[in-house]
């Protein structure tokens, strides 16, 4: 695989700052640390065709890895409980601001076989009464009603295949 080029790095370093900062996120200030960040979301979008997070583990099968592509499913989440996301690429404006420090934060991903029972359970036990699908977006849930998902969300800037159907 060739290497990763300097303008590519900095392209997608300033589309990340610019997409975070847009949506009330933060990239960490340690430029080294998110530049090795970006390198692995380039180096993983070669491999598979998708950005998956550098920190996890990818399947490379996209409908499987579709909760860690960057950014996850877990990030919010994740920063409002801990300040940062699991790889440490967005931070709170409290870790910007220095009133919390960043840390480690345990892993909120579930291992493939208990994701998908709990797919199955939900589809089961759900009665869906209206008359459009409801869509959700798994990064920041927004939620649309309406016979497909959006192209991208509106709100975090995610591809159609980032949202769900929730109802």
């Amino acid at each position: 695989m060739n290497s990763v080029k300097e303008e590519d790095i900095e392209r997608l370093y300033k589309k990340l700052d610019k997409d975070a900062e847009s949506s009330g996120y933060h990239l960490n200030k340690n430029t080294d640390f998110v530049t090795d960040l970006v390198k692995g979301l380039i180096v993983n979008e070669r491999r598979y065709g998708y950005q998956v997070c550098p920190c996890r583990l990818a399947t490379g099968k996209k409908e499987d890895d579709l909760d860690i592509i960057c950014p996850c499913d877990y990030r919010d989440p994740d920063l409002s409980e801990y300040g940062t996301c699991y790889c440490g690429l967005y931070v709170s404006q409290e870790i910007i601001d220095g009133k919390i420090e960043l840390g480690s934060i345990p892993e909120r991903r579930l291992n493939m076989k208990d994701r998908n029972k709990i797919k199955l359970k939900n589809k089961e036990s759900f009665v869906n009464k209206l008359t459009l699908p409801v869509w959700r977006c798994k990064v920041c849930g927004y939620l649309c009603a309406r016979n497909e998902p959006p192209e991208i969300c509106p709100i975090c800037k995610v591809k159609k295949d980032r949202f769900e159907r929730f109802m």
